[in-house]
């Protein structure tokens, strides 16, 4: 059962979905070709903070068949030209989070593809009330994306959203689980379609520029213990790799975060998430307080 979230509590929520859709909003507006791909996210952040809320998670650019968690480190000098981007991101205020994303076409070939999600998700969000079951939720995101005559993301999915938690349960499927699991008032949820072109199904691959703290081990060395202060201020929420970098340089962060990943696994890194078959992927994404009158929080 969902706690009952107190008005203080559900007052935040409201607050950080609006300033993610401001800043999804902003941020859209960025992206044109010639961009660097680490400016836009840099002045998303900016925007973010400047609205008076914190990055529940780092902002990402993912690109093509890339379906999501792609966020460059500080010198990566990607340039937008004529890719299919998924622009990602979510604020929170007080711990109270919220995530939403738009996937724009600056190529002029995949606005059948951008159509499926944004249908799918407006689909999905009319039965965001409480007795719904979750799989019906699926069924009707893989029966709007399958009717564009694409494929559903099998592997990818939308999930609970919380205090200081960006994915909790319940998951919300993008295909039909028949979960007979129902919405419940006062759960606050993000949902999010993604279509392919290709496999609708995604593997790792490449470096993770998104990390979080897995876990709590003592740590011998002084820098990875300072390295490790340090990312105690984002309160158990995912970071980026290059937030740690513009703080600590390249090399000392290098050593960190081999000894606080690959050697004590207290961080988990998020590569990013690749077509299996390499085609290419749209995304949409809302987060919702549900309520007899669901309150869309990430609304324009």
């Amino acid at each position: 059962m969902p706690s009952e979230l107190s008005e203080e509590e559900r007052q935040q929520f409201i607050r950080a979905g609006k300033i993610s859709a401001e800043a999804l909003a902003y941020g859209k507006s960025l992206i044109k070709p010639g961009m660097r791909v680490v400016d836009v996210l840099d002045r998303i952040e900016e925007k973010i903070a400047a609205l008076g809320g914190a990055c529940a998670f780092p902002p990402q650019i993912s690109l093509n068949d890339v379906a999501a968690h792609a966020c460059p480190d500080a010198d990566d000098p990607m340039i937008l030209e004529d890719q299919l981007i998924k622009l990602d991101l979510g604020a929170h205020v007080g711990g109270a989070v919220t995530d939403t994303a738009v996937t724009i076409d600056l190529s002029g070939s995949w606005g059948e593809l951008v159509k499926a999600t944004r249908e799918a998700l407006d689909a999905a969000l009319k039965l965001v009330v409480p007795g719904t079951n979750i799989g019906d939720i699926g069924k009707t995101i893989q029966e709007v994306i399958q009717s564009h005559g694409f494929q559903p993301v099998r592997n990818l999915s939308g999930h609970g959203i919380g205090h200081f938690t960006i994915h909790t349960a319940p998951s919300i499927p993008n295909i039909d689980t028949r979960d007979q699991r129902k919405l419940e008032e006062g759960m606050t949820i993000a949902i999010e379609p993604f279509a392919s072109t290709g496999a609708g199904f995604v593997y790792e691959s490449g470096a993770a520029g998104v990390l979080m703290l897995a876990a709590k081990k003592p740590v011998r060395s002084t820098i990875t213990r300072e390295v490790l202060q340090h990312i105690g201020q984002y309160q158990g929420l995912p970071f980026a790799r290059k937030w740690l970098t513009r703080a600590f340089g390249s090399g000392k962060t290098n050593f960190a975060l081999r000894q606080l990943t690959t050697q004590l696994g207290i961080l988990q890194e998020y590569p990013p998430l690749v077509d299996r078959s390499h085609g290419m992927v749209s995304q949409a994404e809302a987060s919702v307080l549900i309520a007899e009158k669901p309150v869309v929080l990430t609304k324009v």
